[in-house]
Order: structure tokens, then sequence, then C-alpha cells
């Protein structure tokens, strides 16, 4: 699903309300799919929640030849040698590059659940240091030491070595102010929830920043049909609004309140555009609504601006992720 040198990820089915074994064997058909229709890679999400990301990371790599999982990893999980240990295990075992999707914090529950009180802008702050500190294992033979304010490392190795051509691509929030400057200190992919394209800041060639998106994308032949299939999947309920303020309560995510103040705005009746799953608690991203041609023209714009990395929603099956390929065909056809 590679055009124009764009990597495109899918997204990992999460474990919430669903059986071990239904569970495993959903993974296993997403990441299959993913594959199929092109995708580089696939995120694997992280929270107090849902099972640990590094056992479904392995999971893929079994039941795939080529996806790379993106691996969420919260600091407040583990050492960052213990997380740069899994790369380099699962690089020795499988051959395969991993990329690594470096998240701050989450909701406020879950950080006080870990009994984790640090500001936002601070999060970023351990988030640099700890992305370094596995910068550092992963790409020396020899021993590294590091000083910072939250870790500190004396004369530390990583056994097995990484080859370098399986270091990890690595990916971070750039949302935020805070998140963006991370981003570009350790040399991650920033990755948005994007607004609409007439509204994003023009990435400027000087930027040495790559920038990604996450988004959600409902094509078909004709922007009627798309329309309908979107309503049909994430359909208006008061339930989802009351969710959606709850969970607004116990946020202090940049994204989340960015893209809650742009669902208030009027939509006009050609943008493909559309906020409504995540107005109602459905889903957490933007969404794409349209016509193969349509859809493929807001790609191309996004792309235009600089965006070259796209990572998808959750994929409900795998006719979604065929059209979604039509639309990414089309994109690059033009």
């Amino acid at each position: 699903m590679a055009v124009r040198q764009i990597s495109v990820f899918s997204a990992c089915p999460q474990s919430r309300n669903e059986t071990s074994q239904d569970y495993v064997e959903r993974v296993t058909t997403v990441a299959q799919w993913s594959e199929h229709y092109g995708c580089r890679g696939i995120l694997v999400y992280c929270d107090n929640g849902i099972v640990n990301p590094w056992l479904v990371a392995q999971q893929i790599l079994q039941q795939t030849i080529t996806l790379c999982p993106i691996v969420a990893v919260q600091p407040m999980y583990m050492h960052p040698f213990a997380a740069a240990n899994m790369v380099a295990s699962l690089g020795h075992m499988y051959h395969r590059r991993v990329y690594l999707n470096m998240i701050a914090g989450g909701f406020k529950n879950d950080l006080q659940a870990l009994n984790d009180n640090t500001p936002h802008d601070d999060r970023y702050v351990r988030l640099t240091e700890y992305t370094r500190i596995m910068q550092l294992l992963l790409s020396s033979e020899h021993s590294v030491s590091f000083e910072g304010k939250y870790y500190s490392i004396r004369n530390l190795k990583m056994s097995p070595a990484l080859l370098p051509e399986l270091f990890p691509g690595i990916m971070m929030s750039g949302s935020s102010p805070a998140g963006a400057i991370a981003a570009e200190e350790v040399g991650a992919i920033a990755v948005k929830y994007p607004q609409r394209v007439n509204d994003e800041r023009k990435i400027t060639r000087q930027q040495t920043t790559l920038s990604g998106l996450r988004l959600g994308i409902i094509a078909r032949k004709k922007s009627e049909e798309a329309w309908q299939v979107a309503q049909q999947r994430f359909p208006i309920e008061r339930r989802g609004k009351v969710l959606h303020r709850l969970a607004m309560a116990v946020s202090d995510s940049h994204w989340h309140r960015q893209l809650s103040e742009m669902a208030k705005e009027f939509s006009l009746q050609d943008d493909p555009y559309w906020l409504g799953p995540f107005e109602h608690y459905q889903t957490f991203c933007p969404y794409l609504v349209g016509s193969y041609e349509r859809v493929a023209q807001e790609l191309r714009r996004y792309i235009d601006i600089g965006h070259d990395t796209f990572i998808l929603d959750i994929p409900p099956s795998e006719q979604e992720l065929m059209h979604t390929n039509a639309a990414f065909q089309e994109c690059g056809s033009q």
C-alpha cells in the first residue's frame, strides 16, 4: 500500500471484550489482511487494561512474513533496557524490524493507578531520555552510559546486539508542542490526529522531522455509498456523546481537546473530513469519507504539505482494507 514513498500502517484489534482464542485469531487475521494489502506494519496498542503489546507483536511476527509491528511503549511499564532488549530479542529471533510508538502517558486514571503524577510536558522530557537510552543500546556494539533527569545507566551493553538494518523505526505523538519538540530531538516520526487540510500548517522543506497522520478511511466508488457505510458503522447515539464527555474529563491529551473543539465546527457538504465517530466515543481518530477519487484528492493534499506516514484505524473487515487500498492506489496514480 506504499505509494510515492508513503508508508501506510494498519492497527491491531484490542483485547477488550474478547475471549483468548477469539482474540489471538482476530490479531492473526487482521495482521494477514494488512500484509496482503501492502501495509508496511501494524500498530499495537498498550494501556492498563489490555494484553501486553510485546506478546501481541510476537504473535504478529509468527503469523506474517514482512509485516512490522509498531509496539506502543509506555515508560511506566518497563525500564528502557528491558524495552530495548525486547527489540533486540525479536530481531534476533525473527530477523524482522519493529517500530516503536513512544507514548508519554494516557488517561489520567491509568497514570494515577501507576502513581505517576508527572506533569504533561515533563512526561515528554522523560520520554526523550527513555528513547535516547534505547537508541544508544540498540545502535552500539559497546557499553554505553547516560545521565539524565529521570534515567541513568552505567556501562550497559545490549546482548544480543541488533543488526543495523533492523534498527527500529520510532514514532511519537506530535500533537502538542512538547510532543513535537521531543519527536524532533530523537528523530522520531511525529504522528498526530490531523485537522482539515486547509487548517494544517505547511511543513517546510527546512524541517527535518518526519510527519505522520492517524486517521480512518471509508471509501467506495461513489461518495453516497461511502457515507451510507460510514453512518451504518458509526450510528449517532446519545450514549456515545455522554461517554465522550466522560473521557474528556479524565484526559489531559492535547489532541483529544483539539479534536473535540473541531468536532463542534460546521462540516461542509463536500468535505470528506468527518469527526462523527470521535464525537460519539466510537473511535479516537478523524475519518476521510467519500469516493475513491475524493478521498485520494484529500490524501494527496496531506502528502503535499509533508505528511509521509499514515496509520489507519482498526479495520473491521478485509473488504474495508481493500477499499482503503483502492483509495491509496488512486492517490498514487494521478
